[in-house]
C-alpha cells in the first residue's frame, strides 16, 4: 500500500478481487434462470420420454451448455461496447433473414409449412429472427443513447429509425411468422411507453398500427386467418377442424390437472400426445396437467419473480442505455410467458410463441440465455465493473 511501506502479496490482491467480483455478480437473477431451466428440462423429460422424440431431451442439455456460455460471454462484454455495435448487429440479422429466406426458395427444408424461417449452416440450423429480438433491444438502447446528447425525437428522425426497424419485421413476417413479428413489435412499444419521455409518439404508431389491422389481414394466410377466426368463435361452430384441435387438446390437458395435478410421467394428454407440439408451444400444458393448478402457479410465479428483479436491475442501473436494455428483455420475457400462457389457455390464438427456458428449441433458449446476460452485465457495471 503506498504511503505505508506495506506491500501486499499479488495474490491477495487477486483473492480480493476475486471476492468483489463474487460479491457483484448477481446470483438471484443466475438462480432463477437456473430454477426454470431445471422445471424446463422435468417437463421437457416427461413431454419425449418413450416417443421417437426422446433424443430432443439430449439436443436440450447441449444447447443449455451453449446457453450458459452465451450468457457468461454477454455478462463479461461491456454492454456499452455492445450498443455502440447494435446497428451493425442488427444489419447481420437483416442479411441471415435474407439469407434464409434465398436458401428457403432454393430447396430449404419445410419445417410445417415455414422453409424461410430456418437457416441452415452445415450440420447447424438457426433462426436469424431470435437474434433479431436482442439486435431489437440493443439498437432502442443504441436510440435512447443518441437522444441523451441531442433532441432527435423529431418526426423525421424517429420516422427514419421507424422504418428501418419496420425491415427486419416485414421480413420475418413474411416467413411467414406473424407471432414473432407481433412479439417484437409489443417490445418495441412496451420500451418506447417505459422509458421515452414522451409518449405520444408511441401512441401516434399504436393507433397507426390498429388502423392498418384491415391490410394485415389480407395478407395474412389461409391457416393464420383460421386459427384467429378459430379464437374468435371459441372453435364452437367448427369444433372438430384441425386449426381449433391444438387449443381444445390444451385446454382438456389444463382442466385435467385440477388443484394437484395427475402426477410426474402420468398425464394422459401429454403421454397419449393428444397435444401436438407439446414440447415447443404448448409445454405448460404439459406442466399445468402433471402439476395442477398450484405447480401453475408456483411456475408463473417464478416468472413473476424473474420480472421484478430485472426491473430492480433496471432501476439500479448506471446510466439509462443499461436501463432500456433491462426493459427491453423484460418486455421480452413478459410478452413470451403471457402469449404462450394464453395460447395453452385458449385466450390468444396459436402463434408459435415459445415459453422462456421450458419450449425446446436451441435458438431461443440461447436467445433468451443472451439476453439474460445482458441483464447480469447491466447489475455487475452498476458495481464498477
Amino acid at each position: 500500500m503506498r504511503g505505508t511501506g506495506l506491500h501486499l502479496p499479488r495474490a491477495t490482491i487477486g483473492v480480493s478481487r476475486w471476492r468483489r467480483f463474487r460479491a457483484a455478480v448477481d446470483w438471484p437473477l443466475i438462480l432463477t434462470i437456473l430454477a426454470i431451466c431445471a422445471i424446463g428440462l422435468l417437463n421437457l423429460y416427461s413431454a419425449v420420454h418413450g416417443s421417437k422424440h426422446q433424443h430432443k431431451f439430449d439436443s436440450q442439455v447441449q444447447w443449455m451448455v451453449v446457453g450458459v456460455i452465451a450468457f457468461a460471454i454477454a455478462t463479461i462484454v461491456d454492454y456499452r461496447a455492445m450498443v455502440r455495435l447494435a446497428w451493425l448487429g442488427l444489419g447481420i440479422a437483416i442479411a441471415l433473414l435474407i439469407l434464409a429466406r434465398v436458401q428457403g426458395a432454393t430447396g430449404g427444408e419445410d419445417r410445417h409449412g415455414s422453409t424461410f424461417r430456418w437457416l441452415f449452416l452445415g450440420p447447424f440450423r438457426m433462426q436469424p429472427s431470435e437474434l433479431v429480438k436482442v439486435m431489437m433491444i440493443l439498437v432502442l438502447a443504441r436510440m435512447f443513447q443518441d437522444t441523451e446528447t441531442s433532441s432527435r425525437y423529431e418526426p423525421r428522425a424517429l420516422a427514419i429509425r421507424l422504418a428501418l426497424i419496420a425491415v427486419p419485421v416485414l421480413l420475418i413476417a413474411k416467413q411467414p411468422d406473424l407471432g414473432t413479428a407481433t412479439l417484437i413489435i409489443l417490445v418495441v412499444l412496451s420500451v418506447g411507453f417505459l422509458a421515452m419521455p414522451n409518449v405520444w409518439p408511441v401512441v401516434h404508431v399504436t393507433l397507426a398500427g390498429l388502423l392498418a389491422i384491415p391490410v394485415i389481414w389480407e395478407t395474412m394466410h389461409d391457416y393464420q386467418q383460421k386459427r384467429v377466426l378459430g379464437f374468435i368463435d371459441d372453435c364452437s361452430v367448427t369444433p372438430n377442424l384441425a386449426h381449433c384441435w391444438h387449443t381444445q387438446q390444451s385446454i382438456f390437458a389444463v382442466g385435467s390437472g385440477k388443484v394437484w395435478g395427475k402426477g410426474y410421467l402420468d398425464g394422459t394428454q401429454n403421454q397419449f400426445n393428444f397435444v401436438p407440439e407439446h414440447w415447443t408451444d404448448f409445454p405448460y400444458s404439459v406442466w399445468a396437467e402433471e402439476w395442477g393448478f398450484a405447480g401453475s402457479v408456483f411456475l408463473l410465479a417464478i416468472y413473476v419473480f424473474l420480472l421484478v428483479w430485472i426491473i430492480n436491475v433496471a432501476l439500479s442501473a448506471r446510466d439509462r442505455v443499461g436501463a432500456v436494455i433491462c426493459i427491453g428483455v423484460a418486455a421480452m420475457t413478459f410478452w413470451h410467458v403471457v402469449v404462450n400462457v394464453a395460447m395453452v389457455l385458449g385466450v390468444a390464438p396459436v402463434v408459435g410463441v415459445t415459453l422462456p427456458f421450458i419450449s425446446y428449441g436451441g435458438s431461443s433458449l440461447v436467445t433468451f440465455f443472451v439476453a439474460m446476460g445482458l441483464v447480469a452485465n447491466v447489475s455487475l457495471r452498476k458495481h464498477g465493473y
